[in-house]
């Protein structure tokens, strides 16, 4: 990281290679009668379809000759790239018979055939759900080479929902499309459900699936009882955990160390010190406290109530018991240190940490970073910088977040600003929420290009932004008279521009934009349904009247109006028949004649 400031001098100098992720197009369904034929004989149209079969560049000749053939050719095309072990024309010949509706129920089984081991579960899914056709989903040649979802389908996808933001709401959406396709919920998938439950923290929710799933004569093992204490880790909520471990006994079922580390948190959350400790030492004589796991659980419970002392008991006695330790411990400690002011301390951890394990790492640095910057410690902030310098530690993606939001914190948006972009130069993406809050400081702060380029940044890192951040910088930029840089994101996005916006937009560029995009700008406008008033084509006008050498961008505009139902209003055309001599008095004579004539002719249709 190179963040250098006037303020700090600082530089980080690393390099951090960025593997980038591959990604698919959304599929986009219809589909059209197999029977459909060509009128042409067959003869004439072997050769588009060895063009298909043998070509280059199969987007651009698929383009050319595609609609040339019947869907049971492009079927067989689909299954000579099959037997040729050909996957990416598969791919792309499919996406184009779906796009150009030439799709049959066999398109689509030769498809999952041959791509069965390319493609994963949720876009095996996407494209089941996808085919509207209820005759297609139920053909036997579908079911014959696997594309209706099974129960093992359905486990994946919701097992995959507890890593995912919102995985809950995803979940309920494939429970209810499993029942909609007659499958019910086995032990593995109740299983998942309770493990997303936990992980979006719906004690309730998992305490419902876990008594229908009883219900239903199903018995729960380790992992059912885990997820559900898990759940209940969340809140702290002792009395269920309980319960629910006298119950998990009484159906023969031995607490392991998942069980009992996850009861351990119950306690911690809920503030039972005294039966954590007990539990510790339960752990302990198990032979379940190898690792440094269950002490941290206690120290970070304990370190967050204020009782730095006793967590730093426990830090001790891990140490001298010489607990397998991977620096988490550590971390924990010199957090609570530092919350507590106790800088010192925190920073003679970190040296005991490098001498017991003979390096310092990211995790310490970072941990000691956002303690800092937590309690705005920035002389020690700075000190962590230069020594992950020094150590040449690069900086991971928590270490930008902290930097980023830390400079924010302390209205220092230009350094902020700087991070983001060698944050994105790195490979790292910043978070929306996070670009947005600092376009916002850095439009406040008058450094509009700034803002722009970390839209830019959040607007090109592949992922789904607000709607609403394309009016914000538009506000921003417009403020900036940064008019050519506006003009780009209102096109860009002018669907999601309010009209007052749209309307100020408009207004200030025809004032002070660049005059060669005037008319550019007139028919996005129109195009996007804004409808153009009077005041609007006098400024233009005007514009082009104090530009005689643009005479020929003015004599474009008037002739593009009438076509689109606008002439220009008896005070515009005052101004410029008064104005007529820069132009040529016959020129422009005829050509306002023209535009009352062709709007006179749309008017009587």
């Amino acid at each position: 990281m190179e963040i250098t400031s006037v303020a700090f001098g600082i530089p980080f100098r690393h390099s951090i290679t960025d593997s980038s992720s591959q990604s698919t197009k959304p599929f986009r369904h219809s589909i059209t009668d197999s029977s459909s034929q060509s009128t042409k004989p067959f003869s004439a149209r072997k050769s588009p379809k060895l063009q298909i079969q043998h070509a280059s560049d199969l987007p651009s000749t698929l383009t050319r000759v595609g609609q040339m053939l019947t869907v049971k050719e492009l079927n067989t095309a689909l299954n000579h790239f099959g037997n040729s072990n050909k996957f990416n024309n598969i791919s792309q010949l499919f996406l184009w018979m779906q796009e150009n509706k030439k799709v049959d129920v066999y398109s689509y089984s030769h498809y999952i055939k041959f791509m069965a081991n390319k493609l994963d579960a949720s876009t095996i899914l996407k494209l089941y759900n996808n085919i509207q056709d209820a005759s297609v989903k139920d053909n036997v040649y579908m079911k014959e080479d696997g594309l209706v979802p099974d129960l093992v389908t359905y486990s994946t996808l919701i097992a995959g929902c507890v890593k995912v933001k919102d995985g809950y709401p995803k979940t309920l959406e494939l429970i209810q499309e499993l029942q909609d396709n007659n499958l019910r919920m086995d032990d593995v998938i109740y299983g998942a459900v309770l493990a997303v439950c936990a992980s979006n923290g719906k004690w309730e929710e998992a305490e419902c699936y876990f008594k229908q799933m009883k219900s239903e004569g199903r018995s729960p093992n380790v992992y059912h009882y885990s997820s559900l204490l898990n759940a209940y880790s969340a809140c702290g909520n002792f009395q269920k955990a309980d319960v629910l471990i006298q119950d998990m006994k009484s159906e023969g079922l031995v607490p392991n160390q998942v069980i009992l580390t996850t009861l351990l948190k119950v306690y911690v959350r809920g503030g039972l010190f005294e039966k954590s400790r007990e539990l510790v030492a339960e752990l302990e004589s198990s032979g379940y406290a190898e690792d440094e796991m269950p002490y941290c659980v206690l120290m970070d419970g304990l370190a967050k109530a204020g009782q730095i002392h006793e967590a730093k008991v426990i830090f001790d006695k891990m140490m001298k018991k010489q607990v397998r330790s991977d620096g988490y411990a550590h971390s924990i400690m010199i957090s609570a240190f530092c919350r507590a002011k106790l800088f010192q301390e925190a920073k003679q951890l970190a040296k005991d940490f490098q001498t017991t394990f003979n390096k310092y790492d990211v995790v310490i640095m970072n941990s000691m970073l956002c303690a800092f910057c937590r309690v705005g410690e920035m002389d020690s902030v700075m000190e962590t910088l230069r020594k992950m310098d020094e150590l040449a530690i690069s900086p991971d993606y928590n270490t930008f977040n902290i930097l980023i939001k830390y400079f924010c914190s302390k209205n220092m948006y230009l350094l902020a600003y700087r991070t983001v972009e060698d944050m994105h130069s790195k490979g790292y993406q910043p978070t929306e929420e996070l670009c947005s809050s600092l376009i916002f400081h850095l439009g406040q702060a008058k450094a509009h290009s700034e803002a722009f380029s970390i839209y830019n940044i959040l607007k090109y890192s592949k992922r789904s932004i607000c709607k609403a951040l394309h009016e914000k910088i538009l506000h921003i930029l417009l403020a900036g008279k940064l008019w050519k840089d506006a003009y780009v994101v209102f096109k860009d996005n002018a669907t999601f521009i309010s009209g007052p916006t749209t309307k100020k937009f408009a207004s200030a560029f025809m004032k002070s934009g660049n005059i060669n995009l005037i008319n550019d700008v007139m028919k996005t406008l129109h195009s996007c349904g804004y409808k153009i008033d009077p005041d609007l084509f006098e400024m233009a006008v005007s514009r082009y009247l104090g530009q005689p050498e643009k005479k020929d961008l003015l004599l474009h505009l008037l002739q593009w109006m009438p076509g689109q139902g606008y002439v220009v209003d008896p005070s515009t055309r005052n101004l410029i028949l008064k104005n007529s001599h820069l132009f040529g008095r016959q020129l422009i004579a005829e050509v306002l004649s023209k535009q009352r004539v062709k709007l006179k002719a749309q008017e009587s249709r």
